[in-house]
């Protein structure tokens, strides 16, 4: 079964943004620029979606020896998986999207402070500015022991 890099979506390069000497944070410009990273993102994730479920569809075949028919349905599994991944991330996408309409987007929403270019532009569906992301991290780890 041929396989797509899900990794590759989920770790995506963008175009970091280079605010202008005195360019006030998050700006028309700087706005305009995320929204278009993220709806690139999104197309090309919702492109990795369906071009997974033609193949899905199209390599569908009834193995008669039960060893193949089950490394079929292991990979289909798993491809099912990554792809239920990119689904949340496309509705956080859209969630990161709306917060740009809404004027919301590069504010913390724990502490309300900048989350930063740099962040946003390693990460831009932050939500969370690094000092409460460390934080939370660090709450994290500590429940899971």
């Amino acid at each position: 079964m041929a396989t797509s890099n899900s990794n590759t979506a989920a770790i995506k390069q963008f175009a970091p943004y280079t605010p202008k000497k005195g360019e006030a944070y998050m700006s028309k410009k700087q706005l305009a620029h995320y929204r278009q990273a993220l709806l690139d993102w999104k197309s090309e994730l919702s492109g990795d979606i369906d071009r997974t479920m033609q193949t899905m569809q199209d390599e569908a075949t009834v193995f008669a020896d039960p060893n193949d028919r089950a490394t079929q349905e292991s990979d289909m599994a798993l491809e099912l998986r990554n792809r239920d991944r990119e689904r949340k991330l496309i509705k956080k996408i859209e969630e990161t999207i709306g917060l740009i309409d809404s004027g919301e987007y590069g504010y913390c929403e724990n502490c309300g402070v900048e989350i930063g270019i740099k962040r946003l532009n390693a990460r831009p569906t932050a939500t969370l500015c690094i000092d409460c992301k460390t934080l939370e991290e660090l709450k994290e780890r500590q429940v899971a022991k």
